[in-house]
């Protein structure tokens, strides 16, 4: 009889594309894909450790699941797999572990679902992993996450991922033409271009991220390229200037800035400082002054005082940028900053949290205004909300119009109308042929 499974996945664009290769390879194997309430026999749960909060959602899955199915096989894989494998093998109900080195293989350790060691692990250690595995992410007809690279060799003070995913490595630019062209013949419109470290890109290969991305541009069926983050000292001006006169690289950038304090970011062991930052920007906004540029932040850092983070807030202030993604500094174990003194109190970090996301919707009100009553290509999406779908624009403007099934996944030309209280922009569609 047919084995039946389900997936959950927790953290980045990563561990989605991660999560469609483990479930290509279980459908491959045998098992027949569920929805996650439907009671599956094996549930995969794909972790992340970035934040305290990731790892007790992990146990929050794990219940749930249990209330589904008492008797299914749980199968925990992933960047908490990895770090705290024993941790996670003595919640009840997980059956194996499977960490950096193992999640891949996954099929071969669900051969037998009767016959198993509760709570098992399969792991070894992280500088043991050297291998590249490729994935990408199906399933939306939209757009799928491309994974380009894996592991990072940088030192962040603050980061557990290169002990959950080990050192930098690629795959090879003849081997992702040959996905892209792949994803391509699905119909997808939009590939999201994904790794850890994606600037560093090639970088055992002789390759670079710029010799990838020029080669991708000429790949025939794929409408828009989307580069998901980049660290601010490997976005080159040739990577700029490359996608300014892109026929597919859209202009938006995620650029990870972290603090606005020259001291937070040694601390950190960033490899720049805000004057390096400040020049990415301007680079940016000159080559494409519509460009929507996204920006990692993390408050409450160790040794952050109130004037510290006044000064990252009013830095982030008179910057030219168009949203942030706020992350409040949270504890890890195995990391420098966790031995850190000066210990911010957690309201702080809260308080600071929110004063950034207000910052950061003010910021992306005032992008949308600029865009108001232009023409705009819009990629439509398959969400069904009370009548309403949504898509965006190339330089990442979220806009909403009357549900039409047969407008998804096609590519519209549209006018930005108006700003609605929820930072989208309403359309008015063009009467024009839609692609």
């Amino acid at each position: 009889m047919q084995k039946s499974v389900a997936f959950y996945t927790l953290g980045c664009k990563l561990n989605f594309s991660e999560t469609s290769s483990i479930q290509r390879k279980l459908h491959d194997a045998g098992f027949l894909k569920v929805d996650f309430d439907a009671g599956a026999d094996v549930y995969v749960i794909n972790t992340c450790s970035v934040t305290e909060h990731a790892d007790k959602k992990c146990k929050r899955v794990v219940k749930e699941v249990l209330s589904y199915n008492p008797n299914a096989y749980i199968a925990v894989v992933g960047c908490y797999a990895q770090l705290k494998p024993t941790e996670i093998a003595e919640i009840p109900g997980v059956d194996v572990v499977l960490g950096a080195s193992e999640k891949f293989n996954i099929e071969h350790h669900l051969n037998d679902l009767v016959k198993r060691e509760k709570g098992a692990v399969y792991s070894c250690d992280i500088n043991d992993v050297n291998d590249f595995t490729p994935a990408h992410s199906f399933g939306d007809r939209t757009r799928t996450f491309l994974k380009i690279q894996d592991g990072c060799d940088y030192g962040c003070t603050y980061c557990t991922i290169p002990l959950a995913r080990g050192k930098s490595r690629s795959a090879s630019i003849a081997e992702l033409v040959n996905q892209a062209e792949a994803i391509a013949s699905q119909g997808v419109k939009e590939i999201v271009i994904t790794g850890v470290n994606t600037g560093d890109f090639g970088n055992a290969k002789g390759e670079r991220f710029i010799d990838l991305i020029r080669v991708l541009d000429d790949i025939n069926g794929i409408s828009r390229f989307r580069i998901s983050s980049i660290e601010p000292n490997l976005l080159t001006d040739e990577i700029i200037d490359f996608v300014a006169q892109s026929k597919k690289f859209v202009p938006h950038f995620h650029v990870p800035l972290q603090s606005g304090s020259d001291k937070i970011l040694n601390l950190m062991r960033r490899r720049y400082l805000r004057d390096g930052y400040q020049s990415r920007v301007a680079k940016i906004k000159s080559s494409m002054p519509h460009c929507c540029i996204g920006v990692d932040v993390i408050v409450g850092f160790p040794g952050e005082t109130h004037d510290d983070f006044m000064e990252s807030y009013n830095f982030i202030s008179q910057l030219d940028i168009s949203y942030l993604h706020v992350f409040t500094y949270s504890e890890r174990p195995q990391t420098l900053a966790a031995e850190m003194p000066h210990r911010v109190l957690d309201r702080d970090r809260f308080e600071r949290n929110a004063m950034l996301r207000i910052l950061s919707d003010k910021k992306k009100r005032a992008f949308y205004e600029q865009h108001l009553n232009s023409i705009q290509e819009v990629l439509w999406e398959g969400d069904y909300d009370h009548g309403v779908m949504h898509g965006f624009t190339r330089n990442y403007i979220k806009a909403k119009t009357t549900y039409d099934e047969k407008r998804i996944n096609t590519l519209s030309e549209i006018t930005l109308h108006q700003l609605n209280d929820d930072i989208t922009a309403s359309v008015l569609l063009m009467k024009k042929k839609e692609a």
